[in-house]
């Protein structure tokens, strides 16, 4: 016995010493190369498979690449795809448990014991053993917890449930990503047409401020006259300056939202559509687009979704206050040749409860009751912000479209001045500082016709939203072709816009 206590205790401490140096974890921080290697594996990865620019990009193609390429609108759709996997990963929650078990057991002397008479406490067998030293054993059992099926069930229902408000979210991301989208294309394609003119009078402005100089170091005049000419020179190219700082950045946003990658943008050729803001028609009834936007929003059928995952907790409450049933079958085996039998099937029914639940579900029930209490206020609180969206949307684009008009007369009233000051300034009968004040003045008109154009455009998509009219393509795919995604944006925002007629 001592010599075993000595083995014993020397057995512990080599553990003891090896146990202690294991758990001695120092922290160890990523090495440069690490870092160099995910950085460059990151960017190899975000341009991955995306079909490179073949040609002009129109507003449709800009949105279908969007959808397929966005890094926000892919996360989302991965969010979809991780639900659907949790779902169906909750379908085996509901399977019987089938568990296979093997194992050995041996010691260097036999098992054995005696008997002792209760009587007179003697001993009346000499020591035996019914076992081996060692023993091998294997056992195949298949349970199934009727209670754990019940509740198991409700989870599955529930994932289902984040199935569809993962689809709901991913229809609201990819909606504002599409309106960033047409925000961005329209500012481009602005962008597309001013920055020519803008460079034009840019060289016109410096080649004036040469001219007033010399005039002022020629002392030409009198000296007040070129300095306020010079002031209002340097006004204007300040103003072109901000014009070039706020159109340069465009592209590059449009770019960014269709994931090309940064340098890439100096390729992006828009094709310049079309102005149809004035042919947008408003709803005749804002009735009517209250009750579609109560019933289409993506938001309020989230909440929809959250309050019938919370009414199934109430269920699985409710179920875990039961009794457990447990039934068991099993074929066993074992090595052991004492037994008379050594294959044998097994088979029981076992049912347990825990009290302890039953003082758990008022507390519970309180809970639940008042987080449907939340939702419920929430969609309250939703319901009278998506009216006010609604309301608010179709002024906006009632708003725009009078905007349109106003902003084409003035362009066009401002370009028919800036050709009558050309024909004077050709005559010698104005000033050059009239003419570029003019052609600055018609740049600004188109910049706002443009600006006003996307507004306005911007106002419908926002309408749109508003109702929860979805533009997205029925079983979008990121294995669909751009092409095929492009056009069934194009037949979709097409038929949207007869929603109102």
């Amino acid at each position: 016995m001592n010599g075993i206590a000595r083995s014993l205790s020397v057995w512990l401490l080599i553990i003891a010493v090896v146990g202690g140096n294991g758990c001695a974890i120092k922290p160890i921080p990523l090495t440069e190369d690490e870092v160099k290697l995910r950085a460059n594996a990151d960017r190899a990865v975000l341009t991955k498979d995306q079909e490179p620019l073949s040609g002009p990009v129109d507003l449709y193609e800009a949105m279908a690449r969007a959808l397929k390429y966005n890094l926000d609108a892919r996360v989302e759709l991965m969010h979809k795809m991780l639900a659907q996997t949790q779902l169906d990963l909750s379908h085996y929650a509901m399977l019987p448990r089938l568990a296979a078990n093997a194992g050995f057991d041996g010691r260097n002397n036999f098992p054995g014991g005696v008997a002792q008479s209760l009587l007179t406490g003697r001993q009346v067998l000499e020591p035996f053993t019914s076992a081996e030293r060692n023993i091998f054993s294997a056992d195949l059992s298949l349970s199934w917890n009727v209670l754990d099926f019940g509740l198991s069930y409700i989870r599955a229902k529930q994932a289902a449930d984040d199935v569809l408000i993962a689809d709901e979210e991913r229809r609201r991301v990819a909606n504002r990503v599409m309106q960033d989208v047409r925000i961005a294309y329209w500012r481009a394609v602005s962008a597309g047409r001013i920055l020519p003119s803008l460079k034009l009078l840019d060289e016109w402005v410096k080649n004036a401020l040469e001219k007033a100089q010399a005039v002022q170091d020629e002392r030409l005049s009198a000296p007040l006259v070129p300095l306020q000419y010079k002031l209002d020179l340097l006004n204007t190219q300040r103003y072109i300056q901000q014009l070039f700082r706020e159109l340069n950045t465009a592209k590059l946003q449009l770019a960014a939202l269709i994931n090309l990658p940064p340098g890439q943008e100096k390729d992006l050729v828009l094709m310049i559509p079309g102005r149809e803001a004035e042919a947008l028609e408003l709803p005749p009834d804002l009735a009517i687009l209250e009750d579609r936007a109560l019933l289409a929003r993506p938001e309020l059928r989230m909440i929809d979704y959250r309050r019938r995952i919370n009414a199934r907790e109430a269920k699985a409450a409710i179920l875990e206050m039961l009794p457990s049933l447990n039934l068991q079958v099993g074929g066993n085996y074992s090595s052991n040749t004492f037994l008379f039998n050594n294959h044998w099937a097994a088979y029981a029914a076992r049912t347990s409860w825990n009290l302890l639940s039953l003082l758990r579900y008022p507390a519970r029930a309180k809970t639940i009751e008042a987080q449907d209490k939340v939702l419920h206020t929430q969609n309250l609180a939703l319901t009278m912000t998506v009216m006010s969206q609604v309301h608010v949307s179709v002024a906006q684009v009632a708003h725009a479209k009078k905007e349109v008009s106003t902003a084409a007369l003035y362009y066009d009233t401002q370009s028919q001045i800036v050709e009558q000051v050309q024909v004077a300034w050709r005559s010698a009968r104005t000033s050059e500082q009239s003419m570029l004040r003019e052609r600055v003045a018609q740049v600004a008109a188109q910049l706002r016709y443009d600006a006003v154009e996307a507004e306005a455009q911007t106002a419908w998509a926002a309408l749109l939203a508003a109702v929860g009219e979805d533009v997205l393509p029925n079983n979008l795919k990121n294995e669909q072709s751009l092409s095929d995604l492009a056009l069934q944006l194009r037949m979709r925002w097409t038929k949207s816009k007869e929603l109102f007629k």
